[in-house]
């Protein structure tokens, strides 16, 4: 049911665009993103299913709205010029680069990410690194355990959004991002799964947690994770030398230990001879 759903709504699209003028016709849509003709003939006749390389290849050339197509929410379009009048807006009314969202305003932030007076609210802050004055970067605490070791809990991610119609080429496999859906706002490693199955697959660095899927119409924002900001563990020589003491001591300890197993091993092994020999 859902590829069928999914088959009409890339239709739609397609017939958008030939309204538009965006394409000449359905066969040079099909010339244009290196499909074969009677195969985009077919979709539009309803003989066959779109698939995902067809779906990634037309992301590619126009500004699809992904969730639209997945999940028929929104428009069927990217309102780009709606996008860069907001990005304007944000740099005329703020000079810091970097929005700041806590834990505490997260929940909030699934539902109201796009909205200027929501942004406007939140704390702002700018880097001197080049790199964070170009771009649209954001700022993430995060909470809990799953990512140890590479991240902790009270740790803040700077994070470099990535655009909805690049998700399916820039998402790169292995990479720590931010993930914002319908189920909360994640840090996870990515594998990049949206041209074979629609997915992507989010991955702990803490082996206790399962690997999980979510499926692309679900998912609002992708951050790249670029840098973090942690908190400085106070760490004297006094108490270095102390643990490294502690350390060898055990270590002497547990070679002692293991002289003195060995020893009665070889006074048990003695005995057992001189027994047997006694009883012959």
């Amino acid at each position: 049911m859902k590829q069928i759903e999914l088959t009409e709504r890339f239709k739609t699209i397609v017939k958008y665009l030939k309204d538009e003028r965006l394409i000449p016709s359905v066969r040079q849509l099909a010339i244009k993103i290196s499909v074969h003709p009677q195969c985009m003939s077919d979709i539009m006749t309803g003989k066959r299913s779109v698939n995902s390389d067809i779906i990634h290849k037309c992301a590619q050339h126009f500004d699809i709205n992904l969730n639209y197509l997945y999940r028929g929410c929104g428009d069927m379009m990217i309102n780009t010029s709606q996008n860069e009048g907001s990005c304007d807006h944000a740099e005329a009314s703020l000079p810091e680069r970097i929005a700041y969202v806590p834990i505490e305003a997260q929940a909030g932030y699934i539902d109201q990410f796009h909205e200027n007076v929501y942004l406007d609210e939140l704390v702002t802050f700018s880097l001197p690194d080049p790199r964070y004055n170009h771009g649209n970067y954001r700022c993430f605490d995060v909470s809990g355990d799953s990512m140890e070791p590479s991240i902790y809990s009270g740790d803040k991610l700077i994070c470099h959004n990535i655009e909805q119609q690049h998700w399916m080429s820039s998402i790169r496999n292995n990479y720590v991002y931010i993930i914002i859906s319908t189920e909360g706002v994640v840090v996870k490693r990515v594998v990049n799964r949206i041209k074979e199955d629609g997915i992507l697959r989010l991955v702990s660095d803490n082996s206790f947690y399962q690997d999980i899927d979510v499926f692309i119409g679900d998912i609002k924002e992708v951050w790249l994770v670029t840098s973090k900001i942690s908190a400085f563990m106070q760490s004297p020589n006094n108490i270095r030398n102390g643990l490294d003491k502690v350390v060898e001591t055990l270590k002497d300890t547990i070679t002692d230990q293991s002289k003195m197993i060995q020893s009665l091993n070889g006074t048990i092994e003695k005995l057992l001879r001189q027994n047997r020999v006694s009883r012959v």
